[in-house]
């Protein structure tokens, strides 16, 4: 009887190296995918406590009132950890002793350090996980390759010293082969696709939180609150039409 070929043969007839690099490839897709549902997870809720700070901000009659509803709603969005970290730097600020480094300066240049903090923390945080799909989408495609030629190499060996070098004998192992190759660009493709998707969400983000970051600094350091225009027109989830 024939033998036949393909994926379940490949599997039984595999060596150790070959199913330690399956191994890796398997970690690698599960890594994936596992940050994918998070970091779509954690966004979607990001956006969602983004709009309510937001809506509550601009439409709040004082700094009094957002400070008030922050106590009670713990950050849960890089904004209202940027307002957060505001309110606690003036409330050490003028508390200062004056007796450590982090005190040395003005309100505004204490502000200013505080929500530059703020923001480096936020995006850390975004960042989270980033680097994992990076690195298996430039390295998944090398894995299977290896694994590929390791196949190849052996199918190569088994047919010589069997003697039967004739084109059916040897199109099948070198094909089985080929499957860690298919299988290092299924685990990186995704990868490298949410890649590219957060790290765009995250530019979008930042950008909305540097320009907050400017609105919230003109607020809070001079009292004038800035104006916001006129609702209407389509406006991007995390953007609140915040003035200018």
């Amino acid at each position: 009887m024939e033998k036949q070929l393909g994926f379940a043969n490949f599997l039984q007839n595999v060596d150790g190296v070959g199913l330690f690099l399956l191994v890796v490839l398997m970690v690698m897709s599960v890594a994936t995918w596992y940050l994918i549902i998070i970091k779509a997870w954690q966004n979607q809720r990001m956006r969602r406590h983004a709009r309510a700070f937001l809506s509550y901000f601009w439409d709040a009659p004082d700094l009094g009132s957002v400070a008030e509803w922050l106590k009670k709603t713990p950050p849960r969005d890089p904004f209202s950890h940027l307002a957060h970290h505001g309110f606690r730097a003036i409330a050490q600020h003028e508390g200062k002793t004056s007796q450590r480094l982090i005190e040395v300066g003005s309100q505004e240049e204490f502000l200013t350090r505080a929500l530059r903090r703020a923001i480096e923390q936020d995006t850390a945080r975004l960042e989270n996980g980033l680097t994992v799909l990076a690195s298996v989408g430039s390295s998944a495609p090398f894995v299977g390759l290896f694994g590929t030629v390791w196949g190849v190499y052996h199918a190569l060996v088994s047919i010589g010293m069997s003697g039967q070098g004739t084109l059916d004998k040897v199109a099948g192992p070198v094909g089985e082969a080929l499957i860690m190759t298919a299988l290092g660009l299924a685990v990186a493709i995704p990868a490298v696709l949410a890649y590219n998707f957060f790290t765009r969400t995250n530019r979008v983000v930042l950008a909305e939180l540097d320009g907050f970051a400017h609105d919230l600094f003109a607020f809070m350091s001079t009292g004038n609150r800035v104006e916001a225009p006129v609702a209407g027109g389509n406006v991007t989830p995390l953007n609140r039409n915040r003035g200018a």
